[in-house]
């Protein structure tokens, strides 16, 4: 059996998600101890508890101590993901993205074709947004060989959730490294402002407004979709900006509304977070940073990319795929080269 401290790192429940989730794919019982241990409330969320219990599903696991609050749990998977349709809810607003990023190796490497219908919250801080998955982490990873596609059917924000995704993967025999070492040029952005129920405030208008005029002074020309949305369960906004770059690359930026934050806050914020990462000249943005690790891992060679900066996040990733997988990785100022292990069944 192997331990995996939960508190160790950044001590988040990404530790929980991607522990799951490598030991399903290779196979290995795990014990995970300490479970957000220095967090206000420590051990597992509804959130993490859903993701263990998708993989157990997939996998059919053999789990133990699996409920709300727990700080140790023992997982031991039984066969390989075979792939299929599966829809889950997890019952709050926790993020659809994240459970995403859990499950979406697995159906990289599964049998057949998958498809998941997730219930949850699909913008909302502190998490990959929808759309920046949709629109930079796939394109990334198809790069690398992965066919996923995200469709949003309702956007759900905090506190009620009830967001819909559903997400198409395509099994592969192996990921391929990347490289992505340059920025490049940006000849233009694209990008969405998404709320819901608040159409006569304007507020997808003013938050696209505020983002062109920023970006505009930056001497970017962008091109913002503005969307009114009457399907949510409840009020709400997003906004999310993307560029493809002449080196291949794309980097983005999102922020989601929240009660007391205004259009034009939102609108200025996503402007001058793209600005900060591109102006580090790194060839991908902060998100990516750490969510191109557990595939970098996996894949057929060294993968190695330049980022604004290494976060307790991306330290955490790094560790996780030398301990599952035994991946060798360096970090030389701001280039992460990672040696994938070439995983296939």
């Amino acid at each position: 059996m192997m331990t995996i401290d939960g508190g160790a790192k950044s001590g988040s429940g990404t530790i929980v998600r991607y522990s799951v989730a490598l030991a399903s794919l290779i196979g290995r019982e795990i014990k995970i101890e300490n479970i957000r241990a220095r967090r206000d409330k420590p051990g597992l969320r509804a959130q993490h508890l859903k993701v263990i219990q998708a993989c157990q599903e997939m996998c059919h696991s053999a789990v133990s101590n699996t409920h709300v609050g727990s700080k140790e749990i023992t997982y031991t998977p039984k066969e390989r993901f075979k792939g299929g349709e599966y829809s889950w809810d997890i019952g709050t607003a926790g993020s659809t993205t994240m459970f995403a990023q859990a499950i979406l190796p697995l159906a990289c490497f599964a049998e057949r074709p998958s498809k998941f219908r997730l219930e949850g919250g699909l913008f909302q801080d502190f998490a990959p947004s929808a759309y920046h998955t949709k629109f930079v982490l796939l394109p990334l990873l198809r790069q690398m060989g992965t066919q996923a596609e995200l469709e949003i059917i309702r956007p759900g924000y905090v506190p009620k959730g009830g967001g819909i995704v559903e997400i198409k993967v395509e099994p592969v025999k192996k990921l391929k490294s990347l490289k992505l070492t340059e920025q490049g040029k940006i000849p233009g952005i694209k990008g969405i402002a998404l709320s819901s129920h608040l159409k006569e405030r304007e507020v997808s208008r003013r938050m696209a407004k505020e983002c062109r005029k920023v970006l505009s002074s930056y001497g970017y020309k962008s091109e913002i979709e503005e969307i009114y949305d009457e399907s949510s369960l409840q009020e709400g906004a997003a906004l999310a900006i993307y560029a493809e770059t002449s080196s291949g690359s794309r980097i983005g930026a999102d922020k989601a509304g929240r009660p007391g934050r205004s259009s034009e806050s939102i609108g200025r914020h996503v402007a001058q977070s793209f600005f900060e990462d591109i102006k580090t000249g790194a060839a991908v943005d902060r998100y990516i940073a750490d969510q191109l690790i557990i595939y970098a891992g996996l894949a057929e060679g060294t993968t190695k990319y330049s980022v604004p900066g290494i976060t307790e996040h991306v330290e955490t990733n790094l560790w996780l795929i030398e301990e599952f997988l035994g991946s060798k990785t360096k970090v030389s100022g701001n280039l992460i080269e990672i040696e994938g292990i070439g995983f296939a069944y």
